[in-house]
């Protein structure tokens, strides 16, 4: 062997080590969590900027689908302990809004869970506001009021993704985004940032500030293929939609590993 050959040897057997153990716990992670110990969040963008895009009509939808999936269990989908769901800002800054139990869907039928989101967010009503510094600020009190503080939480944005703060040259400033609140909640919070455009989605995961929380995106473009036929099939019972739910695990729930930015 050669000595090129023996460096590159070495640096890939390096690799290995550093990041094996990694993956593997986070995959022990996985596994070790008690069925029903997640909570989850789900925020609803009813912004004109989200609202006006083609995607939320398509959101929604989803939503109550991927909802619907979880509090059954259904295709291997973690059922949460806690659900809350609620709009992503208000008419004004720092506006607290209603967040909706998990008994307002628990017990409906698919359809039946999307008229309730559509009740919820109508089309005709919008906030002024995408403040997702509130909504991060109401979710750490609502963990620390209802003790579910050290459970695995979920932060489910359907969201562009973009914030009303910009910055004097029109640009937004995506280091104003706070997770500050999130971070010693849990030792597992995870925030997904679903029909971002891929511009935004690499700039909530390469920009936001953060320390322990994890941060997934997944463009809007990606998001509107759950209704592909050749992933839902149409005429297939809904519980045995495995080609959905397997996508929705590798586009959706994917495992997300820390990285810490500054």
């Amino acid at each position: 062997m050669t000595i090129s050959k023996k460096i590159l040897h070495a640096w890939l057997l390096l690799l290995l080590c550093v990041s094996g153990p990694a993956l593997a716990e986070d995959e022990k992670e996985d596994k070790d969590e008690p069925k029903g110990n997640m909570v989850m969040f789900v925020g609803m963008d009813i912004s004109g900027s989200f609202k006006n895009r083609k995607y939320f009509d398509d959101s929604i939808k989803f939503a109550s689908h991927y909802l619907y999936a979880h509090l059954h269990g259904i295709g291997g989908l973690k059922v949460p302990h806690s659900l809350f769901v609620g709009p992503i800002g208000g008419a004004k800054v720092d506006e607290a809004k209603t967040f909706f139990p998990i008994q307002t869907f628990q017990y409906k039928k698919i359809e039946e869970i999307e008229q309730e989101l559509r009740k919820i967010f109508p089309m005709k009503t919008t906030n002024k506001f995408t403040d997702f510094n509130a909504y991060f600020d109401q979710v750490s009190t609502f963990m620390k009021n209802r003790k579910l503080m050290m459970k695995p939480t979920e932060i489910i944005l359907f969201s562009d993704g973009i914030p009303d703060a910009p910055t004097p040259n029109g640009k937004t400033n995506y280091k104003m985004l706070q997770l500050k609140p999130l971070e010693n909640l849990t030792r597992k919070m995870t925030i997904r940032v679903l029909y971002t455009s891929a511009v935004t989605g690499a700039a909530w995961q390469d920009e936001v500030p953060r320390k322990r929380v994890r941060i997934w995106t997944q463009d809007d473009q990606v998001m509107a293929q759950w209704q592909a036929p050749d992933i839902f099939l149409k005429d297939v019972p809904f519980e045995k939609q495995d080609r959905l739910f397997k996508w929705i695990k590798d586009n959706v729930d994917f495992p997300v590993r820390e990285k810490r930015v500054n």
